[in-house]
């Protein structure tokens, strides 16, 4: 081999080395990123479809609302849901019996009672009480009476709260077993939170994708103790699901499996009774279009509408990810997505199903006469 030859075979070997060391990205770069300032304008110039108004009516299952009981002008909140074609709202925050039943009253008294529901919540922390279980169970029937469509559990639940003793009370905790079998026997559904992003769990460097919304929220980050690992977590309410199967099961947020569809796809095959909601996860949707299409496509009778956060204005990144074909546009809040993100141009018949169809079957007592065939 002359010299020519051995020079050129040297380069080659050392550029596949740099590109796929630069591919490793092995050990993390502990750099100063001054990634918040980096946010250029696109040059590309491609169809603009931006839309304030769902092609259909939709029912939003996942909504935070908690002046409910005292709101004397729930006109205002009529109204914006009117611009939105929002037909139907599901206030998870019900808190305690007494609020609830204010309101459900308030609800009604004012003229809303077929378009703002509720649903109920329940108290973990005193599970060591005696009469814990027979009050609880009391409750929900209370509760049901008086308007509730549903149980929502939070993140807080499995992550922070803890018995007597101290020790975390796990989703699968023995003594919830009877919360679960009862909400069956209702035929309510239960909306489950549990966990957060993966990403909060994984270390706080430049190989994070949640690296500026650690860095702006840094009370988002998790450790394996604080509270515990997120995988175990997550097997704790799948667990709880595999063994209730007369219970169905709202997953909130895709059960944090957006990025994941296959799996998250594995996992819906596996439970019948799980069903999930979009709520805070239409940028993870928005940037994998074909994988996503492929996914509603195949589970389209297990999803529903969610939002989360209630701000009138971004909805529409919902309705432009799910409706349009739309390219490279920004979701709203640069920190949970700092890509662009794709329209899925959903067929028309997933979309009704998505917007209300689904909840109609899966949520109890809501008027089906607000919505078309």
């Amino acid at each position: 081999m002359n010299n020519i030859c051995r020079r050129l075979l040297l380069s080659t070997c050392l550029i596949f080395t740099v590109a796929f060391c630069w591919a490793q990205r092995t050990p993390p770069l502990e750099i100063n990123i001054d990634f918040e300032s980096y946010d250029p304008p696109s040059t590309l110039v491609v169809p603009e479809h931006p839309t304030t108004h769902s092609k259909y009516p939709f029912i939003d299952v996942h909504s935070h609302h908690w002046q409910w009981a005292n709101d004397d002008n729930l006109q205002k909140l009529a109204g914006e849901m009117e611009d939105l074609n929002m037909k139907i709202i599901v206030n998870l925050s019900g808190r305690n019996s007494e609020v609830l039943r204010n309101m459900t009253t308030n609800i009604s008294n004012q003229g809303y009672s077929n378009q703002m529901v509720v649903f109920s919540n329940i108290n973990f922390r005193t599970i060591d009480e005696v009469d814990w279980e027979e009050q609880t169970m009391k409750q929900l029937d209370y509760d049901v009476s008086n308007g509730a469509r549903g149980l929502k559990i939070y993140k807080s639940q499995g992550m922070y709260n803890e018995d007597s003793s101290g020790k975390r009370i796990p989703l699968n905790h023995k003594k919830l077993d009877a919360i679960w079998n009862k909400c069956g026997e209702l035929g309510i559904p239960v909306l489950i939170h549990a966990a957060d992003p993966r990403a909060f769990w994984a270390p706080h460097d430049s190989l994070n994708e949640r690296w500026l919304e650690l860095k702006l929220r840094p009370g988002r980050k998790r450790e394996a103790d604080d509270p515990a690992p997120w995988e175990t977590i997550i097997a704790e309410q799948h667990d709880v699901m595999r063994r209730h199967k007369n219970t169905k099961f709202i997953n909130a947020h895709f059960g944090w499996y957006a990025n994941d569809l296959k799996k998250l796809d594995e996992l819906l095959a596996e439970m019948p009774n799980m069903y999930v909601e979009i709520g805070a996860i239409i940028a993870e949707l928005g940037r994998q279009p074909r994988m996503s299409n492929w996914f509603f496509e195949k589970n389209q009778d297990r999803i529903l509408f969610g939002k989360d956060s209630y701000h009138p204005e971004e909805y529409y990144t919902y309705f432009r990810v799910l409706e349009t074909a739309d390219e490279y546009f920004p979701y709203y809040k640069r920190y949970h997505a700092f890509w662009k993100m794709y329209g899925l141009n959903l067929p028309d018949e997933i979309l009704k199903k998505v917007y209300y169809k689904n909840a109609l079957v899966i949520i109890p007592g809501l008027d089906a006469s607000l919505f078309p065939e």
